[in-house]
């Protein structure tokens, strides 16, 4: 096996820019905006004085100009969607001022814009960009989390007032963990089960006041606090009981559905699910700032991991007086190097889901949004869930001085933890892409619940449509070329490696497929069929979300100018298929796509990359361009002062 050449070196400033992409202004605005502020996480402090510190920096960010990228232009914004998500991604040093901008202006915020009409936007908008008016986002309850369409909270039209009556009928029906409610939050975007002439018209939002000018809870309203949690406690999360709350008819946010004088119900979508599900669709973007802010705290977690292994020193290495540097151990480099390969992949995944949110606005196609919520579940869940695997390895990889709270990767693991279940549970998400899959976005809109799609998948598929993402004539292009020899190098071949990962998700589809078709008889319970099915319906997502990353990631390299960089690059990209591969082995091999020679190929190239890639590792991690100010770990400022000190004496002595 030859293993392709990694260049000695490569361009920084052209891979920078590359990485910062289509809103590279956004980034360093960001930068340069936010440098002097006093944005340093408050977790040292008792559960008040954070939170205290925390609306106070939210107050610091108006000031940037960066809170108003996501609201319209006719109202004093920037119409900039797609900035607004970067603009979150680049807080990862304080997460508890990331979620809690998040919940005003992207959730709150955001749904004042999608759902709300111009008698919102004229009353509401200005005052929530300049903070005058802090929000919440009043959607989960207690007996119903991810269950959005079923949840309990009532909102009845009273004719003879013509007001709603916004109500909690028990104690599941509470509105659980919602940001801003504990302390801040003055208004809620509440949603309910909208009721009138005693007919239900499903989930609606409605903008209802929590707390009087005085910061006193109005009068039907019960708020209390949810006390310290793990992490984040920055926020202040709070429950909400409405006890037959009264609000004016013009407080429903419109848009989708509406309730004229009298109590008449209009809407310009028919179907209650269709509804349903194009106001949650409006509502995607919070999903998307999570999936982006979780890379860059393991981004984050890595340059301390990384900075920390290039300087520190243990064992003597034979016959030298010296002791080895951590990161030259390939125990070490196996730990850190696959993550920040795939941390390399995610981003160039999130920078093109960022973009088909942006470029997507108002677009009116109904296939291109589900395939928009279907992408952004799946790289949430595949995201979050790297996040909290790398900044615990890199935790490990720093051992004690890992431990330590100056040293960041504590709080970080503690911050990250919740999103893997808030903005929607990972496991709920991907059985949300693998229903995508299966129904092709064709014949059944969303409305199709679990045991819908069972009877439909039983009665209708005929096969798995492999969905192409943007860069798919380059990826055809790519796999048409691809050797059709058995040769150990066509592993690091571009088109192989795509073809493998499309293989494997057309087989998983396929076999799910057959799966549900033949335990679905007349006499099966249908949920049953589709319940006892859910390790390979989690497993056809996984496999797709893994397609679909590595797409994005052969696309971004496409993009880059500089042919030394995009060098590095390809090996980067290597080492995130052959570790995927490598830790997926079990399946290709007994599905026959690998046999134990290649298998046992793919383990020596992944460990040659991690050799080749070891010196730039460093280099690498910086290129994401994290604002120095979230970078306070000791071990990792100390350490970049002393592997500069190291190189100078190199340069001196001339080796």
């Amino acid at each position: 096996m030859d293993t392709p050449k990694t260049p000695a070196d490569f361009d920084r400033s052209e891979l920078a820019s590359l990485l910062d992409g289509r809103w590279a202004h956004v980034r360093d605005q960001v930068r340069g905006s936010l440098a002097e502020a006093d944005l340093s996480p408050g977790d040292e402090l008792d559960t008040e004085a954070h939170r205290a510190r925390t609306l106070d920096q939210l107050h610091q960010l108006v000031g940037s100009g960066i809170t108003g990228l996501g609201f319209p232009l006719s109202h004093g914004g920037q119409g900039d969607i797609g900035g607004s998500v970067v603009s979150l991604e680049m807080l990862p040093g304080n997460l508890s001022l990331m979620v809690k901008a998040g919940v005003q202006w992207g959730l709150f915020g955001g749904a004042v814009v999608a759902l709300g009409t111009d008698r919102h936007h004229d009353r509401y908008l200005a005052k929530i960009m300049n903070l005058e008016l802090p929000g919440c986002f009043a959607m989960t309850e207690t007996g119903h989390g991810s269950d959005v369409q079923r949840l309990r909270t009532t909102a009845t039209y009273d004719p003879d007032t013509d007001e709603f009556v916004v109500h909690t009928p028990h104690e599941a029906a509470r509105k659980e963990y919602i940001g801003n409610a504990a302390r801040d939050g003055r208004m809620a975007v509440v949603f309910a089960q909208l009721i009138t002439g005693g007919e239900g018209r499903g989930v609606h939002a409605l903008m209802v006041p929590i707390r009087d000018d005085a910061g006193r809870p109005v009068p039907g309203v019960r708020i209390e606090d949810c006390g310290r949690k793990a992490g984040l406690n920055g926020v202040d999360n709070g429950r909400l009981t409405f006890d037959r709350v009264r609000v004016p008819r013009e407080a429903l946010l419109n848009r989708y559905g509406d309730v004229e004088p009298g109590g008449a119900y209009r809407s310009p979508v028919d179907s209650e699910g269709k509804r349903f599900f194009t106001m949650l669709g409006t509502l995607i973007r919070g999903r998307i700032s999570v999936a982006g802010t979780a890379g860059s705290a393991a981004k984050l977690a890595l340059r301390i991991a990384l900075r920390y292994g290039d300087a520190r020193r243990q064992f003597e290495r034979p016959g030298t007086g010296e002791e080895t540097v951590v990161l030259d151990y390939l125990a070490h480099q196996r730990k850190l190097l696959p993550l920040l390969a795939k941390s390399f992949a995610l981003h160039f995944a999130q920078e093109e889901l960022v973009s088909t949110l942006h470029d997507m606005q108002n677009s009116g196609d109904e296939r291109a949004q589900r395939e928009l919520e279907s992408r952004a579940a799946g790289l949430k869940a595949v995201t979050t869930w790297h996040a909290t695997r790398t900044i615990q390895t890199c935790r490990e990889a720093c051992g004690g001085a890992g431990y330590l709270t100056e040293n960041q990767l504590p709080q970080l693991k503690a911050d990250t933890d919740v999103f893997t279940t808030f903005e929607g549970d990972n496991t709920v998400l991907l059985q949300l892409v693998a229903k995508g899959l299966l129904t092709n976005y064709k014949d059944q809109f969303d409305d199709l619940g679990t045991i819908g799609m069972a009877r439909f998948v039983a009665d209708q598929f005929v096969g798995a449509v492999i969905e192409r993402t943007a860069a798919r004539s380059l990826v055809q292009r790519l796999i048409d070329a691809a050797p059709k020899r058995d040769d150990e190098n066509e592993i690091f071949d571009r088109g192989w490696q795509l073809e493998l990962f499309e293989d494997r998700e057309k087989h998983v589809l396929d076999g799910l497929a057959r799966r549900l078709r033949r335990a679905t008889g007349r006499d099966a319970d249908p949920f049953e069929v589709f319940n006892n099915a859910q390790d390979h319906v989690l497993r056809a997502a996984r496999v797709h979300v893994d397609r679909v990353v590595l797409e994005a990631f052969v696309a971004g390299i496409e993009r880059c100018g500089d042919p030394r960089t995009a060098a590095v690059l390809d090996r980067v990209c290597d080492l995130h298929v052959l570790s995927t591969v490598e830790e997926d082995r079990a399946w290709f091999l007994e599905h026959e796509r690998l046999n134990s020679r290649r298998a046992k190929t793919i383990t020596e190239a992944v460990n040659a990359l991690c050799g080749q890639l070891r010196p730039l590792a460093v280099d690498l991690v910086e290129s994401f361009g994290i604002p120095d100010q979230w970078l306070t770990a000791p071990i990792a400022t100390g350490a970049e002062a002393r592997r500069q000190r190291d190189q100078r004496e190199h340069d001196l002595t001339g080796g």
